[in-house]
């Protein structure tokens, strides 16, 4: 008999850690390769993670609710001798996607200026006031995790912002001379008040949420259009197209397509902030919001600008499905460049979004409205009215080129119309 080690997979590009949500299986059952044995909770997703291995749970490492960086054990599995032969080409892959991490985080390490952090360094290191740039990491190529943070936490020397690590000892034995301000309490609940444990993907989207607002410099533009002529069209062909495709076309799947197109006229609005560089994405992938009762997923549209809006449309019933059944996948959320979200779907007309971080801009879809409108030949006339509504990433985007891409988007609406736009 072998033991054999199973560690925290990498479930998207970019994620260095995991939380393990739930083991589904206890110390002495028996899995087969490919069988699920925890849910793992990450910023980018919650998924099943499979066995590598036919065998027996000898130890499960980790406790649920712990934090584990990408190739930590997560538990051991006793298999028979030569069973591990039959997964060697899994594990080289494993080994070759972890040895690239390593390459990228050790360029990270020696240049501050292109460390990424992940969510939870993130919070502690805001939350005990830590300068990142003065904390030697224990992860791979020198990451940062959690564990380092703990440590110095426990060890009360703090590393402060511009001072060398080695006045930092002083400086902290200065700091427990001065009287030292009160922690603010945490909030208790009263009589009567519900309390709600905030766990899995609620975790994920609050830490992904703070680091947005936090890394990105936010700015907000509006823009009004006119959708008379779309929704006219729209209407006149949904039932015929639900009887032949069997599913809705909704008017999301419009502003989808109007979104996609217009990223080829400005790619520079397809892009990422990368510290001393921006990139700009050659591919065009749409992130969409998708929400449940209690989460938001941003699914995502691959090669939205080569797709038609019939399947646009197509891809949004079949990710929302797939939400709201709780099958989706890594790989549906990974590669996304830009965010459309259909707020108006719960009727609102004007909001302010927070950017899926590491993305540059998110475009809030609102609630198609009746209203009078003045027309050019000064006539009042009623009109189905929608504000489209972005936020951008001040790094890499200025209110000129975000003003053309939306006049564009705007454009492309305004001229879908029976005689000119086909969804095929």
């Amino acid at each position: 008999m072998a033991i054999e080690q199973m560690k925290m997979p990498q479930l998207g590009e970019s994620v260095t850690e995991g939380t393990i949500s739930r083991w589904l299986v206890s110390v002495g059952d028996h899995v087969n390769k490919y069988d699920p044995i925890a849910e793992v909770m990450t910023d980018k997703v919650n998924a099943e993670v499979p066995s590598s291995f036919t065998g027996i749970i000898k130890e499960l490492v980790a406790n649920e609710g712990d934090t584990l960086a990408v190739g930590e054990i997560i538990c051991t599995i006793e298999v028979e001798d030569g069973a591990a032969d039959q997964v060697s080409g899994a594990e080289s892959e494993n080994k070759l996607t972890e040895e690239k991490e390593a390459e990228s985080n050790g360029e990270e390490a020696s240049a501050p200026n292109k460390a990424r952090y992940s969510p939870a360094v993130l919070k502690l290191s805001q939350e005990h006031g830590i300068d990142l740039t003065q904390v030697k990491g224990s992860g791979a190529g020198g990451r940062i995790t959690r564990k380092d943070l703990l440590k110095i936490i426990e060890s009360g020397n703090i590393p402060v912002p511009g001072t060398a690590p080695s006045t930092q000892a002083q400086v902290k034995t200065q700091e427990m001379d001065k009287p030292q301000p009160a922690a603010a309490p945490a909030p208790t609940a009263a009589p009567g008040d519900i309390e709600i444990p905030v766990t899995g993907v609620r975790k994920a989207i609050a830490a992904n949420m703070v680091k947005s607002k936090h890394e990105i410099p936010h700015a907000w533009t509006m823009m009004e259009v006119d959708v008379t002529n779309l929704v006219a069209y729209r209407d006149s062909i949904k039932q015929e197209f639900k009887q032949r495709e069997g599913f809705n076309l909704t008017y999301f799947a419009f502003f989808v397509k109007a979104v996609a197109q217009s990223l080829k006229e400005f790619p520079q609005i397809n892009s990422t902030w990368a510290g001393d560089k921006i990139i700009q994405r050659k591919d065009i992938n749409i992130s969409i919001a998708v929400a449940t009762e209690d989460a938001l997923y941003v699914p995502v549209i691959k090669h939205a600008d080569e797709k038609s809006i019939k399947g646009i449309a197509r891809e949004i019933n079949e990710l929302a499905a797939k939400v709201r059944t709780n099958k989706l996948t890594a790989d549906d959320m990974k590669g996304g460049t830009f965010t459309v979200n259909n707020t108006g779907s719960f009727g609102s007309v004007q909001s302010m979004g927070i950017i899926n971080h590491p993305q540059a801009a998110i475009l809030q879809v609102e609630s198609i409205v009746k209203r009078p409108v003045v027309m050019n030949n000064g006539m009042i006339a009623v009109r189905d009215m929608v504000n489209i509504c972005m936020s951008l990433d001040h790094r890499v985007l200025d209110g000129l080129i975000c003003g053309r891409f939306l006049q564009q988007v705007k454009e492309v609406l305004e001229n879908i119309d029976s005689k000119t736009t086909s969804v095929y």
